[in-house]
């Protein structure tokens, strides 16, 4: 599961590759590392037909019965688009993109756990996670610090893993969108269709970059 991510570019890169209609974020310099409950750059879908930059929280809304009525920490990445809860927002008006340069998965190693970085090759460039958001209304956070009210959430698909990352996490990964066609695809088809991007990127196309042992500083 990836829980951790960062985002290395200009606003202006970030904006020629997304094409958004219209920025949200006041052109705040994109570059920000993203941990799950806290605010990332995603470029959605709006009623009104247009695209938009802007900054929404990491974690979509999770199943009641895991809740329980307690404060929700949300849900960063959806794997099974079969499932009811997630359906109601596979539509292109819920569709995002996620914008990315590296993203973590931890590996199980002792004492700690290692954090394990990942990209397109070592000059991390620009790419997308294939998004979903919502707005959502109730408590966000946890019992000690709940955060009530309107919220803008996000979260992203994942698939089966491909040969660089199953050796470190092998249950999952995100879905990586690089292609122009394959953005406009997520972002306007029809379900049955957008689907189809559910799928591992190709191996020979990433590389694993480095080693973080996790409350170590990164290495790279």
């Amino acid at each position: 599961m990836c829980n951790r991510y960062r985002i290395e570019v200009e606003f202006d890169e970030l904006w020629r590759a997304a094409r958004p209609h219209r920025d949200m974020t006041n052109r705040a310099r994109p570059s920000t590392e993203v941990f799950p409950d806290k605010p990332g750059p995603v470029i959605r879908n709006t009623a009104d037909g247009e695209r938009e930059l802007v900054n929404l929280t990491w974690g979509m809304p999770s199943p009641p019965l895991v809740t329980k009525g307690k404060p929700d920490y949300g849900v960063t990445n959806i794997r099974n688009v079969d499932s009811p809860h997630w359906r109601r927002w596979l539509g292109p008006q819920y569709r995002c993109i996620v914008p990315w340069t590296a993203f973590c998965e931890y590996e199980d190693t002792k004492p700690k756990r290692t954090a394990r970085w990942f990209a397109l090759d070592k000059s991390e460039p620009l790419a997308f996670f294939a998004g979903i958001w919502t707005p959502w209304k109730g408590e966000r956070g946890s019992m000690k610090n709940p955060r009530g009210g309107e919220h803008e959430l996000f979260g992203f698909l994942t698939c089966d893993t491909n040969e660089i990352v199953k050796p470190i996490h092998p249950k999952a990964m995100p879905v990586i969108l690089t292609e122009p066609a394959e953005i406009e695809l997520w972002l306007t088809a029809e379900w049955k269709d957008a689907r189809q991007l559910q799928r591992p990127y190709p191996s020979g196309g990433m590389l694993l970059l480095t080693t973080e042992r996790v409350g170590e500083p990164s290495l790279l």
